[in-house]
């Protein structure tokens, strides 16, 4: 094994370009750690809001972006089960995913579902945790109920329709145009376009004016009201987060007559052990329902390392239909 891997980081605060491709030493697993050779890795939002200086990381991160992996255990910290040793993970980080070698914490590594390579499975853990700690935990899915997602073409919204859908829920799901929204009418959702509809008037006359129970949100600012008036009674409206603003003018005595719950998450700062919680639940609830349980990432790109700044392109410019990859050690992909 070399010494020095290939890894992306920013160079400063601004666009993609600032993305530069550099050498780092192997980093080593430390007590209940593990060492994840990477096959491929996640590209998020976060990601790019931590490039803009939006969200910055958090201090004991690494400065090597990328928040999901996925590979294999090549090598274990103290007080790690051995049986991981050359295991098939996705993994959960606080950083340093986009690398030809990830630390990750053993408690939030996940088994790759069988039928999914590692390289649709980097494009799972932040989904994962993401949408059963807000969608399910949080907004309290439930069969039957009624959930509009916003944002339904991204990662996020690609996964959360089918697991809702899964889930035996009705979904509903904004997306931009008539392509994005056959291809997420083909997963399961109701797609309602938002260029061209109004969101409160179709989601009551989609859901016969009961509105809907759940909402998850990408939108915050002006788009909360909206959501708010197509809620039903009672309804969880759940803040992933605010490409409209982080202020929104929220209608309280609205709230309040319908009984509304509004509640917001980012999962980064979380300790370890509320980690840990999170990702024993989506091994019991979630994982069964991936694979042949029919659930599967949408993939919308596979680019090299060395192209990450392409990769925060087509994601700013809602280019994708799905999640982007990178891939970090190709042949282990």
């Amino acid at each position: 094994m070399n010494a020095v891997m290939q890894a992306v980081i920013a160079t400063a605060t601004g666009g993609p370009d600032v993305l530069e491709l550099v050498e780092r030493p192997l980093p080593a697993p430390g007590a209940g750690e593990v060492l994840i050779r990477t096959a491929a890795a996640g590209v998020n939002r976060p990601d790019v809001m931590q490039r803009t200086g939006a969200l910055p990381a958090p201090p004991d991160a690494p400065d090597i972006f990328g928040l999901e992996v996925a590979g294999e255990v090549v090598a274990m910290g103290e007080g790690v089960d051995p049986a991981l040793g050359g295991a098939q993970v996705m993994a959960l980080v606080k950083g340093g995913g986009y690398a030809g070698f990830t630390v990750a914490k053993a408690a939030q590594c996940l088994s790759v579902p069988a039928g999914i390579d590692l390289q649709d499975a980097a494009a799972l853990p932040e989904g994962l945790f993401t949408i059963w700690h807000n969608l399910f935990d949080r907004g309290a899915l439930r069969p039957g109920s009624r959930v509009l997602i916003e944002g339904g073409a991204g990662g996020i919204g690609t996964l959360a329709i089918q697991l809702a859908c899964a889930w035996g829920a009705d979904v509903f799901a904004t997306a931009g145009g008539p392509e994005k929204c056959a291809r997420i009418e083909a997963l399961g959702a109701s797609a309602i376009d938002y260029r061209t509809a109004d969101l409160t008037e179709e989601v009551l006359r989609l859901t016969g004016g009961a509105g809907v129970d759940v909402v998850l949100d990408i939108l915050g600012g002006e788009a909360v009201n909206r959501h708010l008036a197509c809620m039903a009674p009672g309804g969880r409206h759940i803040g992933l987060s605010f490409m409209q603003g982080m202020v929104a003018p929220v209608d309280l005595g609205l709230v309040m007559r319908k009984g509304l719950w509004l509640s917001s998450s980012t999962l980064r700062p979380k300790s370890d052990e509320e980690k840990a919680d999170i990702a024993e639940d989506v091994r019991t609830h979630l994982l069964p329902l991936l694979g042949a349980g029919g659930v599967r990432p949408v993939m919308s790109a596979a680019l090299p390392l060395s192209q990450a700044a392409e990769a925060h392109r087509i994601l700013e410019s809602d280019g994708n239909v799905g999640k982007i990859v990178l891939t970090c050690n190709e042949e282990a992909a």
